[in-house]
């Protein structure tokens, strides 16, 4: 089962969810261009507003021919998220297309969009979580590896897609982390994965509405300005290392450990650290704001020009076809 196929997609490549910058227009321009866009429900938390977003992207997507684009919505399946009943409940009433769980358990999301033939694809970063997750029922996995954005898995991706492509034969298979160019999604590949998902290269796209300066941070910093931080969320975070987020740290103190570690306090601590971590990156990412904290991963590195989200999926996919030329070249003597 091939991606492109299971998705109904063009090319084998799904715009990444992302907190706070996946937009409506974004998503629109991931399925105008063949690919799938996603995003967190969490970025639409106003009574109302993911029910008009969902109404949007399906009007849209009944607009393109068969196979041209899709679109996917994140769940944050974790207790903390007190609007995850609520959320996935619109999602169904909508039959979103396909979806991306993260940070818990899947099952529930797994058995309602099954149950209208929808696709689950779910967050893992090592072979733990994918088992648990295929035993679920799950139809494949994001492979969240070193150097994504956001939260991000501990394995590189040729350790870790391999390792999940060898264990679950049967399983769609996404890599993620480290991936801006056609080349890089090429080497995805060739591991075993049948496409990627691809977030950092997207922030920096004339269709996101961040701040010019937060664009702008994308193409400044390299690979080595990428930190992570456990201040953010509870879990940890791979953000820019501007003075902002050297400001708030990256480890939690001792008092942070132990309420993280309590049976009694750890639902409740989260939620508080969430929520907290939640207003701090909204308010980075508009025009004008001073903080600079900003979610971003190590591809950064490749990133070097804001561009319409047409130019950027055109440049990956030419890139890919040049780079798989290429490599069939070097095995002719």
């Amino acid at each position: 089962m091939q991606l492109t196929s299971a998705l109904a997609i063009r090319y084998p490549v799904i715009m990444a969810p992302m907190f706070l910058v996946s937009n409506e227009k974004m998503v629109k321009a991931a399925m105008d261009n063949g690919i799938a866009g996603t995003f967190p429900s969490l970025n639409y938390r106003k009574e109302g507003e993911l029910k008009q977003v969902l109404d949007h992207l399906n009007q849209h997507r009944a607009q393109l021919s068969s196979g041209q684009g899709t679109y996917g919505v994140n769940l944050i399946v974790q207790k903390t998220n007190p609007l995850y009943a609520k959320h996935l409940k619109d999602c169904v009433a909508a039959e979103v297309p396909f979806y991306i769980t993260s940070l818990g358990s899947p099952k529930e999301v797994i058995a309602a969009a099954h149950s209208y033939g929808a696709k689950v694809l779910c967050d893992v970063t090592n072979l733990q979580h994918a088992e648990k997750a295929a035993q679920a029922g799950c139809d494949g996995f994001i492979a969240v590896c070193a150097g994504a954005g956001g939260h991000a898995g501990p394995y590189p991706m040729h350790i870790l897609v391999p390792a999940l492509h060898k264990a679950f034969p049967d399983k769609l298979l996404v890599a993620a982390g480290g991936i801006a160019t056609g080349q890089q999604l090429a080497s995805a590949l060739v591991l075993g994965a049948q496409g990627a998902s691809i977030g950092t290269r997207f922030i920096a796209s004339e269709e996101a509405s961040v701040s010019n300066e937060y664009k702008h941070a994308i193409l400044d910093y390299g690979m080595e300005d990428i930190v992570l931080t456990e201040r953010l969320s509870g879990t940890p975070c791979n953000v820019i290392n501007t003075p902002a987020a050297k400001k708030i740290g990256y480890k939690q103190n001792w008092l942070e450990r132990q309420l993280n570690k309590n049976a009694r306090t750890r639902k409740y601590f989260k939620m508080l650290v969430q929520l907290r971590g939640m207003k701090k990156l909204e308010a980075a990412v508009k025009p004008g704001n001073y903080q600079q904290l900003w979610s971003a991963g190590q591809s950064v590195e490749m990133v070097e020009d804001i561009s319409p989200i047409h130019d950027i999926v055109n440049r990956l996919i030419q890139e890919l076809e040049e780079t798989l030329e290429q490599t069939s070249q070097l095995l002719i003597k």
